[in-house]
Protein backbone atom coordinates (compact mmCIF):
# COMPACT_ATOMS: atom_id res chain seq x y z
CA UNK A 1 0.00 0.00 0.00
CA UNK A 2 1.34 3.58 -0.84
CA UNK A 3 2.05 5.91 1.75
CA UNK A 4 0.41 9.06 2.43
CA UNK A 5 2.88 12.01 2.18
CA UNK A 6 4.19 13.32 5.05
CA UNK A 7 1.47 15.66 7.19
CA UNK A 8 -1.28 14.65 4.97
CA UNK A 9 -4.17 12.95 6.56
CA UNK A 10 -6.66 10.44 4.93
CA UNK A 11 -9.49 12.58 4.05
CA UNK A 12 -7.27 14.39 1.50
CA UNK A 13 -5.83 10.71 -0.12
CA UNK A 14 -7.13 10.73 -4.16
CA UNK A 15 -10.11 8.70 -4.54
CA UNK A 16 -7.74 6.39 -6.91
CA UNK A 17 -6.08 5.52 -3.40
CA UNK A 18 -8.91 4.82 -1.62
CA UNK A 19 -10.31 2.08 -4.12
CA UNK A 20 -6.52 0.56 -4.39
CA UNK A 21 -5.73 0.13 -0.12
CA UNK A 22 -9.70 -0.78 -0.02
CA UNK A 23 -8.43 -4.58 -0.50
CA UNK A 24 -5.86 -4.32 1.75
CA UNK A 25 -7.59 -3.58 5.49
CA UNK A 26 -6.26 -5.59 8.02
CA UNK A 27 -8.94 -7.04 10.26
CA UNK A 28 -7.40 -7.03 14.17
CA UNK A 29 -8.94 -9.50 16.70
CA UNK A 30 -10.39 -13.19 15.91
CA UNK A 31 -13.98 -12.61 16.19
CA UNK A 32 -15.65 -15.29 14.74
CA UNK A 33 -18.81 -15.80 15.60
CA UNK A 34 -22.06 -12.78 15.64
CA UNK A 35 -22.31 -10.98 19.28
CA UNK A 36 -25.72 -10.31 20.04
CA UNK A 37 -26.96 -7.19 17.88
CA UNK A 38 -26.52 -4.53 20.75
CA UNK A 39 -29.38 -1.76 22.50
CA UNK A 40 -29.77 1.54 22.72
CA UNK A 41 -29.08 3.32 25.65
CA UNK A 42 -31.33 5.11 28.15
CA UNK A 43 -32.16 8.40 26.54
CA UNK A 44 -32.12 11.43 27.78
CA UNK A 45 -35.00 13.31 28.89
CA UNK A 46 -36.29 15.92 31.06
CA UNK A 47 -33.23 17.23 33.12
CA UNK A 48 -29.83 15.97 32.69
CA UNK A 49 -28.50 14.06 35.95
CA UNK A 50 -27.10 16.32 39.18
CA UNK A 51 -24.44 14.78 41.27
CA UNK A 52 -22.69 16.22 44.35
CA UNK A 53 -19.60 15.24 42.94
CA UNK A 54 -16.80 14.46 40.72
CA UNK A 55 -13.40 12.72 40.53
CA UNK A 56 -11.49 12.47 36.98
CA UNK A 57 -8.31 10.13 36.91
CA UNK A 58 -6.07 10.23 34.36
CA UNK A 59 -5.38 6.61 33.59
CA UNK A 60 -3.17 6.83 30.45
CA UNK A 61 -1.45 9.36 28.68
CA UNK A 62 1.63 10.14 26.77
CA UNK A 63 3.06 12.49 29.90
CA UNK A 64 3.88 11.90 33.22
CA UNK A 65 5.47 14.66 35.62
CA UNK A 66 6.82 12.85 38.85
CA UNK A 67 7.62 15.97 41.13
CA UNK A 68 3.94 18.12 40.27
CA UNK A 69 2.60 18.46 43.65
CA UNK A 70 -0.75 17.80 44.52
CA UNK A 71 -2.97 20.59 45.75
CA UNK A 72 -6.17 22.08 46.24
CA UNK A 73 -7.23 25.31 44.01
CA UNK A 74 -10.66 26.72 45.74
CA UNK A 75 -13.07 23.57 45.14
CA UNK A 76 -10.91 22.16 42.88
CA UNK A 77 -8.38 19.43 44.01
CA UNK A 78 -5.72 18.12 41.78
CA UNK A 79 -3.81 14.72 43.36
CA UNK A 80 -0.82 13.86 41.66
CA UNK A 81 0.88 10.34 41.33
CA UNK A 82 4.60 10.24 41.30
CA UNK A 83 5.85 6.38 42.25
CA UNK A 84 4.54 3.49 43.97
CA UNK A 85 6.58 3.59 46.43
CA UNK A 86 6.72 1.40 50.07
CA UNK A 87 8.49 0.74 52.88
CA UNK A 88 9.38 -3.39 52.61
CA UNK A 89 10.48 -3.86 49.16
CA UNK A 90 12.32 -1.49 46.56
CA UNK A 91 10.27 -0.03 43.36
CA UNK A 92 9.31 -1.99 40.55
CA UNK A 93 6.94 -0.45 38.28
CA UNK A 94 6.24 3.12 37.34
CA UNK A 95 3.28 4.76 35.26
CA UNK A 96 3.66 3.98 31.42
CA UNK A 97 2.64 6.61 29.39
CA UNK A 98 1.89 5.88 25.23
CA UNK A 99 -0.12 8.02 22.72
CA UNK A 100 -3.73 7.20 23.46
CA UNK A 101 -6.03 8.09 26.92
CA UNK A 102 -8.16 5.93 29.47
CA UNK A 103 -9.87 7.94 32.19
CA UNK A 104 -11.53 6.49 35.25
CA UNK A 105 -14.56 8.61 36.62
CA UNK A 106 -16.18 8.29 40.11
CA UNK A 107 -19.00 10.62 40.65
CA UNK A 108 -20.78 10.50 43.69
CA UNK A 109 -24.86 11.79 44.42
CA UNK A 110 -25.71 11.45 48.28
CA UNK A 111 -24.70 7.93 49.46
CA UNK A 112 -25.07 6.56 45.91
CA UNK A 113 -21.59 6.01 43.79
CA UNK A 114 -21.00 5.57 40.50
CA UNK A 115 -17.28 4.33 38.57
CA UNK A 116 -16.94 4.50 34.64
CA UNK A 117 -13.77 3.85 32.45
CA UNK A 118 -13.75 5.99 29.85
CA UNK A 119 -11.71 4.58 26.57
CA UNK A 120 -9.11 1.96 27.20
CA UNK A 121 -5.71 3.66 25.73
CA UNK A 122 -3.40 1.67 22.94
CA UNK A 123 -2.23 -0.94 24.56
CA UNK A 124 -3.09 -3.51 27.62
CA UNK A 125 -0.17 -3.77 28.68
CA UNK A 126 0.08 0.04 29.46
CA UNK A 127 -3.71 0.31 30.60
CA UNK A 128 -3.42 -2.59 33.13
CA UNK A 129 -0.21 -1.54 34.97
CA UNK A 130 -1.56 1.88 35.62
CA UNK A 131 -4.73 0.56 36.71
CA UNK A 132 -2.89 -1.41 39.05
CA UNK A 133 -0.42 0.83 40.03
CA UNK A 134 -3.51 3.84 40.56
CA UNK A 135 -5.54 0.80 42.93
CA UNK A 136 -8.49 1.23 39.93
CA UNK A 137 -10.25 -1.91 40.81
CA UNK A 138 -12.43 -2.87 37.67
CA UNK A 139 -14.53 -5.06 39.72
CA UNK A 140 -16.14 -1.66 41.16
CA UNK A 141 -16.67 0.03 37.87
CA UNK A 142 -20.36 0.14 37.05
CA UNK A 143 -19.96 1.20 32.67
CA UNK A 144 -17.10 1.34 30.27
CA UNK A 145 -17.47 4.31 27.84
CA UNK A 146 -15.73 4.10 24.41
CA UNK A 147 -15.83 7.65 22.80
CA UNK A 148 -14.94 7.01 19.12
CA UNK A 149 -13.61 4.14 17.14
CA UNK A 150 -10.09 4.81 16.76
CA UNK A 151 -7.35 2.38 17.95
CA UNK A 152 -5.48 4.66 20.69
CA UNK A 153 -8.52 4.53 22.77
CA UNK A 154 -9.78 0.99 22.40
CA UNK A 155 -6.33 -0.79 21.75
CA UNK A 156 -6.15 -1.78 25.41
CA UNK A 157 -9.53 -3.20 25.58
CA UNK A 158 -9.03 -6.86 25.02
CA UNK A 159 -6.05 -7.05 26.86
CA UNK A 160 -8.23 -5.58 29.90
CA UNK A 161 -11.20 -7.87 29.22
CA UNK A 162 -9.09 -10.25 29.23
CA UNK A 163 -6.75 -10.04 32.41
CA UNK A 164 -9.77 -9.00 34.45
CA UNK A 165 -12.19 -11.97 32.86
CA UNK A 166 -14.97 -13.30 35.63
CA UNK A 167 -14.49 -10.05 37.89
CA UNK A 168 -16.33 -7.56 36.14
CA UNK A 169 -20.07 -6.90 36.82
CA UNK A 170 -22.42 -9.30 35.37
CA UNK A 171 -23.57 -7.28 31.83
CA UNK A 172 -21.82 -4.54 32.42
CA UNK A 173 -23.31 -1.92 30.22
CA UNK A 174 -20.76 -0.81 27.48
CA UNK A 175 -21.68 2.93 26.17
CA UNK A 176 -20.52 3.50 22.28
CA UNK A 177 -21.28 5.97 19.77
CA UNK A 178 -23.21 3.36 17.27
CA UNK A 179 -22.40 0.75 14.47
CA UNK A 180 -19.58 3.36 13.24
CA UNK A 181 -17.02 2.29 16.08
CA UNK A 182 -17.10 -1.49 14.73
CA UNK A 183 -15.81 -0.68 11.21
CA UNK A 184 -12.50 -1.47 9.83
CA UNK A 185 -10.31 1.27 9.75
CA UNK A 186 -6.83 2.65 7.88
CA UNK A 187 -4.60 5.41 9.46
CA UNK A 188 -2.46 8.13 7.84
CA UNK A 189 -0.81 10.08 9.95
CA UNK A 190 2.87 11.90 8.84
CA UNK A 191 5.02 8.98 7.52
CA UNK A 192 2.78 6.35 8.89
CA UNK A 193 0.46 4.66 7.23
CA UNK A 194 -1.21 1.10 7.54
CA UNK A 195 -4.13 -0.83 9.41
CA UNK A 196 -5.44 0.77 12.50
CA UNK A 197 -7.59 -1.90 13.85
CA UNK A 198 -11.14 -3.29 14.47
CA UNK A 199 -12.84 -3.30 17.79
CA UNK A 200 -13.21 -6.88 18.31
CA UNK A 201 -17.14 -7.88 19.00
CA UNK A 202 -16.19 -11.31 20.07
CA UNK A 203 -14.10 -10.57 23.03
CA UNK A 204 -16.91 -7.91 24.02
CA UNK A 205 -19.35 -10.93 23.91
CA UNK A 206 -16.80 -13.14 25.73
CA UNK A 207 -16.28 -10.38 28.47
CA UNK A 208 -20.37 -10.70 28.77
CA UNK A 209 -20.61 -6.94 28.03
CA UNK A 210 -23.64 -5.34 27.33
CA UNK A 211 -23.27 -2.81 24.35
CA UNK A 212 -25.66 0.19 24.21
CA UNK A 213 -25.53 2.69 21.65
CA UNK A 214 -25.55 6.18 22.31
CA UNK A 215 -25.74 7.59 19.37
CA UNK A 216 -28.59 9.87 20.57
CA UNK A 217 -28.44 11.81 23.54
CA UNK A 218 -28.34 9.24 26.24
CA UNK A 219 -27.84 8.52 30.19
CA UNK A 220 -24.73 7.27 31.16
CA UNK A 221 -25.10 4.81 34.61
CA UNK A 222 -27.61 7.31 35.87
CA UNK A 223 -24.92 10.21 37.03
CA UNK A 224 -23.37 11.20 33.30
CA UNK A 225 -24.85 11.73 30.11
CA UNK A 226 -23.53 11.49 26.55
CA UNK A 227 -23.93 14.22 24.00
CA UNK A 228 -24.82 11.95 20.88
CA UNK A 229 -23.75 12.88 17.48
CA UNK A 230 -22.33 16.16 17.53
CA UNK A 231 -23.63 18.52 15.34
CA UNK A 232 -21.14 21.07 13.99
CA UNK A 233 -21.99 25.22 15.25
CA UNK A 234 -19.55 26.61 15.10
CA UNK A 235 -16.08 27.44 12.86
CA UNK A 236 -14.47 24.49 13.44
CA UNK A 237 -14.15 21.50 10.97
CA UNK A 238 -13.45 17.91 11.17
CA UNK A 239 -9.79 16.72 10.13
CA UNK A 240 -9.96 12.96 9.07
CA UNK A 241 -6.51 11.01 9.75
CA UNK A 242 -8.60 7.81 9.56
CA UNK A 243 -11.24 6.15 6.84
CA UNK A 244 -13.32 3.87 7.20
CA UNK A 245 -14.35 0.32 5.58
CA UNK A 246 -18.47 -0.36 6.24
CA UNK A 247 -18.98 -4.05 5.41
CA UNK A 248 -19.62 -7.09 8.30
CA UNK A 249 -18.65 -10.35 7.79
CA UNK A 250 -18.08 -13.45 10.20
CA UNK A 251 -18.57 -11.29 12.99
CA UNK A 252 -16.06 -8.35 12.39
CA UNK A 253 -16.53 -5.04 10.95
CA UNK A 254 -19.61 -2.81 10.85
CA UNK A 255 -23.25 -3.65 9.83
CA UNK A 256 -24.32 -0.96 6.91
CA UNK A 257 -27.97 -0.87 7.39
CA UNK A 258 -26.53 0.41 11.14
CA UNK A 259 -24.34 2.96 9.12
CA UNK A 260 -25.75 6.16 7.39
CA UNK A 261 -27.35 5.66 4.17
CA UNK A 262 -25.06 7.80 2.27
CA UNK A 263 -22.22 5.77 4.30
CA UNK A 264 -23.21 2.17 2.92
CA UNK A 265 -22.51 1.50 -0.13
CA UNK A 266 -18.98 2.79 -0.55
CA UNK A 267 -15.52 0.86 -0.34
CA UNK A 268 -13.88 2.74 1.69
CA UNK A 269 -14.40 6.72 3.39
CA UNK A 270 -12.78 9.23 5.08
CA UNK A 271 -14.21 9.71 8.82
CA UNK A 272 -16.52 11.89 9.48
CA UNK A 273 -16.49 11.05 13.49
CA UNK A 274 -20.02 11.31 13.29
CA UNK A 275 -20.20 8.44 15.81
CA UNK A 276 -18.11 10.54 18.38
CA UNK A 277 -19.39 11.16 21.73
CA UNK A 278 -18.75 13.44 24.49
CA UNK A 279 -19.22 12.13 28.44
CA UNK A 280 -20.69 15.09 30.49
CA UNK A 281 -21.71 15.66 34.15
CA UNK A 282 -23.94 18.25 35.64
CA UNK A 283 -22.34 19.25 39.01
CA UNK A 284 -24.46 20.62 41.54
CA UNK A 285 -23.63 23.84 42.01
CA UNK A 286 -20.82 24.33 39.85
CA UNK A 287 -22.35 23.74 35.82
CA UNK A 288 -20.81 21.06 33.65
CA UNK A 289 -18.02 18.85 33.38
CA UNK A 290 -17.30 18.19 29.24
CA UNK A 291 -15.16 15.06 28.96
CA UNK A 292 -14.50 14.95 25.06
CA UNK A 293 -11.72 12.25 25.04
CA UNK A 294 -10.80 12.99 21.59
CA UNK A 295 -12.47 16.07 20.21
CA UNK A 296 -12.39 15.06 16.45
CA UNK A 297 -15.62 16.65 16.19
CA UNK A 298 -14.21 20.29 18.14
CA UNK A 299 -13.84 21.12 21.23
CA UNK A 300 -15.91 23.95 20.69
CA UNK A 301 -18.70 22.01 19.19
CA UNK A 302 -18.91 19.61 21.85
CA UNK A 303 -19.38 22.00 24.47
CA UNK A 304 -21.93 23.85 22.83
CA UNK A 305 -23.44 20.66 22.39
CA UNK A 306 -23.61 19.55 26.11
CA UNK A 307 -24.96 23.26 27.09
CA UNK A 308 -27.92 22.82 24.18
CA UNK A 309 -29.01 19.07 25.74
CA UNK A 310 -28.56 20.29 29.44
CA UNK A 311 -30.15 23.71 29.19
CA UNK A 312 -27.12 25.06 31.53
CA UNK A 313 -25.06 27.84 30.14
CA UNK A 314 -22.05 27.67 33.14
CA UNK A 315 -19.42 25.50 32.30
CA UNK A 316 -17.31 24.21 35.12
CA UNK A 317 -14.48 22.27 33.75
CA UNK A 318 -13.63 21.31 29.85
CA UNK A 319 -11.45 18.29 29.97
CA UNK A 320 -9.99 15.22 27.56
CA UNK A 321 -8.01 15.39 23.95
CA UNK A 322 -8.97 18.60 21.90
CA UNK A 323 -7.58 17.23 18.45
CA UNK A 324 -5.36 20.70 17.85
CA UNK A 325 -2.40 19.44 17.50
CA UNK A 326 -2.46 19.48 13.32
CA UNK A 327 -4.02 22.62 13.22
CA UNK A 328 -2.15 26.40 12.16
CA UNK A 329 -1.63 29.05 14.88
CA UNK A 330 -4.74 31.00 13.73
CA UNK A 331 -7.22 28.57 14.28
CA UNK A 332 -5.74 27.62 17.28
CA UNK A 333 -6.57 31.12 18.35
CA UNK A 334 -9.59 31.05 17.42
CA UNK A 335 -10.58 28.35 19.35
CA UNK A 336 -9.42 29.88 22.85
CA UNK A 337 -11.39 32.93 21.64
CA UNK A 338 -14.44 30.72 21.71
CA UNK A 339 -13.50 29.09 24.78
CA UNK A 340 -13.11 31.79 26.67
CA UNK A 341 -16.69 33.36 25.83
CA UNK A 342 -17.75 30.15 26.74
CA UNK A 343 -16.03 30.69 30.21
CA UNK A 344 -15.58 27.85 32.00
CA UNK A 345 -13.71 28.05 35.39
CA UNK A 346 -11.10 24.93 34.58
CA UNK A 347 -9.61 24.03 31.06
CA UNK A 348 -7.91 20.88 30.78
CA UNK A 349 -6.05 19.72 27.80
CA UNK A 350 -4.97 15.91 27.35
CA UNK A 351 -4.13 14.26 24.40
CA UNK A 352 -3.60 14.71 21.21
CA UNK A 353 -5.12 18.49 22.54
CA UNK A 354 -0.78 19.55 20.97
CA UNK A 355 1.58 21.64 22.92
CA UNK A 356 1.02 24.68 20.45
CA UNK A 357 -2.93 25.01 21.82
CA UNK A 358 -1.55 24.38 25.16
CA UNK A 359 0.89 27.48 24.83
CA UNK A 360 -1.96 29.65 23.50
CA UNK A 361 -4.58 29.08 26.07
CA UNK A 362 -2.10 29.75 29.05
CA UNK A 363 -1.21 32.90 27.50
CA UNK A 364 -5.16 33.86 27.12
CA UNK A 365 -6.52 31.98 30.25
CA UNK A 366 -3.79 31.16 32.25
CA UNK A 367 -5.67 30.96 35.22
CA UNK A 368 -8.38 28.36 33.79
CA UNK A 369 -5.43 25.87 32.37
CA UNK A 370 -4.38 22.98 34.21
CA UNK A 371 -1.40 20.82 32.76
CA UNK A 372 -2.46 17.57 32.86
CA UNK A 373 -0.22 14.01 33.86
CA UNK A 374 -0.50 10.59 33.31
CA UNK A 375 -2.06 9.46 37.26
CA UNK A 376 -3.42 12.60 38.14
CA UNK A 377 -6.73 12.62 39.73
CA UNK A 378 -9.08 15.72 39.48
CA UNK A 379 -12.04 15.87 42.30
CA UNK A 380 -14.72 18.61 41.43
CA UNK A 381 -17.11 19.24 44.66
Amino acid sequence: MRHAAKGRYMGQISRRDLLRSGAAVGLLGTALGTAPRPARAQALSGAVPEVDSVAVRVVTDSYHHAFEPTRKMGDLTVQRFAFALAKDRPPRKALQNEWGLALHLESRRGQDTRQLLIDFGYTPETLNNNLELLGIDPARLDALVLSHGHYDHFGGMVGFLAQHKGRLKKELPFYLGGEECFCTREAGVGDAAGDFGTLDRQAIADAGLKVLYADRPSVIAGHAFSTGQIGQVSFERVLAPTRMKPGFANGVGCRPEGLAESKRNVAIIPDDFSHEQATCFNLKGKGLIVITSCGHRGVVNSVRRAMTLSGIDKVHAVMGGFHLAPHQPEYLRQTVAELKAINPDWLIPMHCSGEAFIAVAMQEMAAKVLRSSTGTRYVFA
